[in-house]
């Protein structure tokens, strides 16, 4: 009995240890037993060959407790939450403290619904609340090294408004966690392997596996919806792909040549190539269903252009200011370009794009 004993009273040490936490938060069993089976063989209280039943031990014992309290077995790691719940009023104007506490309750609440059998992080990034089934210590690199990086430098140059509401960043390890959650907790099928932009659920949801670059494009999204809710889905989707490949550059986002470009070159070639008063003035049906892939794509490499010559972020403000008498953005393009005859522009840029590389660099999302 001393054995038992001794595991029972290891355990309530280190629940009283973390009274002040989550009582759904459990996922720290994993390092109770590591800690509890290193220490018992380090005071030489017991050898290597019994720690292989102290992990059964301690998940009895815990999971006796479990069920009775009626518990699903999800278990949201909210640790790096909670630690960042007093970081939350300097990095976001618009939510408290309070605020994001709230959203992590109904975050948690929701991941236990589903009864999935996944584990969870949850950290605080402002304005997103990032949630991911990898480890605490890889969501949270994720969370600082793209989400933080990418909303700081989008903010410096275009965005001066957080969106109205917490938004929610689902990273999926692999594609089928991917899709299994999408229709757990969404009931939607994804459409795309890389990740999508919901307005209706408040989130984005991400296939992580694929890269950083999807993430930062979709997070384009809410913040064109908050600063810019007229935007024209050409800019939208163009100023987002663009930064599909990114990195930094004397201190700013800038986006690199990406995938998109061999099949702009043959759609030039092919003269498939729509001229760009009639990009400009696509409706959400027509940008969305003609020619889809040509038209992000065309809407891409113009906005690298613009990037390229110096004028992409003096065109985003002043069409800002201006959507008005401008809806399309077609009379700004042409005063910030310096160009009247934007059919001899089309054939200028056309050659421009023709000349880029398509064996492109592949570059992190942060330098």
């Amino acid at each position: 009995m001393k054995f038992f004993d001794l595991c029972n009273s290891r355990i309530a040490r280190l629940r009283e240890d973390r009274a002040a936490q989550d009582s759904r938060d459990q996922t720290w069993m994993r390092i109770t037993t590591y800690s509890l089976m290193k220490l018992l063989v380090r005071q030489g209280r017991y050898s290597e060959r019994i720690i292989i039943f102290i992990p059964l031990t301690v998940f009895l014992i815990l999971g006796c407790q479990g069920s009775r309290a009626g518990k699903s077995n999800v278990q949201p790691n909210t640790d790096a939450a909670e630690v960042s719940l007093k970081e939350t009023a300097a990095g976001s104007a618009k939510f408290t403290e309070a605020d994001f506490a709230r959203h992590v309750n109904q975050v948690t609440a929701r991941i236990r619904k589903t009864a999935s059998s996944a584990d969870f992080s949850i950290v605080i990034e402002p304005p997103f609340v990032v949630i991911g089934d990898e480890p605490l210590k890889v969501v949270k690199q994720r969370a600082a090294d793209t989400v933080k990086w990418s909303v700081d430098r989008l903010k410096q140059d275009y965005f001066t408004k957080d969106p109205e509401e917490i938004l929610d960043i689902w990273l999926f390890k692999d594609a089928a966690s991917y899709e299994k959650h999408a229709r757990l907790l969404f009931g939607e099928t994804p459409t795309t392997p890389y990740g999508y932009y919901s307005s209706t659920h408040k989130a984005l949801i991400m296939n992580i596996a694929t890269g950083g670059g999807t993430l930062v494009h979709e997070i384009v999204h809410p913040f064109m919806e908050a600063n810019f809710p007229a935007c024209p889905p050409w800019l939208n989707e163009g100023l987002g792909s663009l930064y599909e490949q990114c990195g930094e550059e004397n201190g700013h986002i800038h986006g690199f040549v990406n995938w998109r470009l061999n099949g702009l070159q043959k759609a030039i070639r092919a003269g498939t190539v729509p001229s760009f008063k009639t990009l400009t003035a696509m409706d959400t049906s027509a940008f969305y269903n003609d020619d889809k892939g040509t038209n992000y794509s065309q809407s891409r490499y113009l906005c690298y252009y613009m990037q390229e010559k110096g004028v992409l972020v003096k065109f985003y403000q002043e069409f800002l200011a201006h959507q008005k008498e401008d809806p399309s953005g077609f009379k700004n393009l042409q005063k910030v370009l310096a160009e009247t005859d934007m059919d001899a522009f089309k054939r200028k840029w056309e050659k421009y794009v023709l000349a880029l590389g398509e064996d492109f660099e592949l570059r992190p999302v942060r330098p």
